[in-house]
């Protein structure tokens, strides 16, 4: 089965996160972290830079290593790799997502999140209550 190495974004601004909805694809219409597949010879923060550039048109501060989330798709195993970031510059644009909602941490459980990004969620709550 082929892996897919990827990094995802959890952006974090006035003590909200943002999700964004998938506007394309097999999971069209779920829930995710932003962010994209590695490319070879690229290291996961270059990655999640273009990444992010590519996908919202802004520019994130990479604030701390949060998880890597392995999951077991039907066709592909996923290999994510979570990051705390922050906007550095720019405001947010849907590139290639339907829509995009900023969640307070009591408010992540109210989106259908796509499957590897539910460990997200978790990781999230875990973190949040162990810094308050």
């Amino acid at each position: 089965m082929k892996t897919i190495k990827v990094v995802a974004a959890i952006i974090v601004n006035n003590k909200r996160i943002l999700a964004t909805q998938r506007g394309y694809g097999d999971f069209k219409g779920g829930w995710e972290f932003p962010g994209g597949k590695i490319e070879e010879a690229e290291s996961s923060e270059v990655a999640l830079r273009r990444e992010i550039k590519e996908e919202l048109d802004i520019d994130i501060e990479i604030i701390d290593f949060l998880t890597t989330v392995e999951y077991t798709y039907p066709n592909f195993h996923l290999s994510m790799q979570c990051y705390f970031c922050g906007i550095k510059a720019g405001e947010v644009k849907l590139l290639e997502h339907e829509a995009s909602k900023w969640l307070a941490i009591e408010e992540l459980d109210s989106v259908l999140w796509l499957p590897a990004d539910i460990e997200v969620v978790e990781k999230i709550k875990e973190s949040y209550l162990n810094h308050n």
